[in-house]
């Protein structure tokens, strides 16, 4: 395990977004190494081909969500 020193305002930035991500500050700072690395390594794929990768490799199969208009929930 290593220190890694990043500019004041980056972690107050990490630390804001762990708040609403529910992660600690740790995990979402390697939350976005991991990320902007699977970026670099292909610069193809949006995040929505990212992520929908790394869930089905991870064996979680995410249900499409369905539209329901107002006026006709019950």
């Amino acid at each position: 395990m290593g220190i890694v020193h990043i500019e004041d305002d980056l972690h107050d930035q990490v630390r804001k977004t762990s708040k609403v991500s529910f992660r600690s500050i740790n995990a979402q700072a390697a939350y976005w190494i991991r990320l902007g690395m699977l970026c670099e390594a292909n610069p193809t794929l949006g995040f929505s081909e990212i992520m929908e990768r790394e869930l089905r490799s991870a064996g979680v199969e995410a249900q499409p969500l369905t539209m329901v208009r107002h006026d006709e929930a019950a």
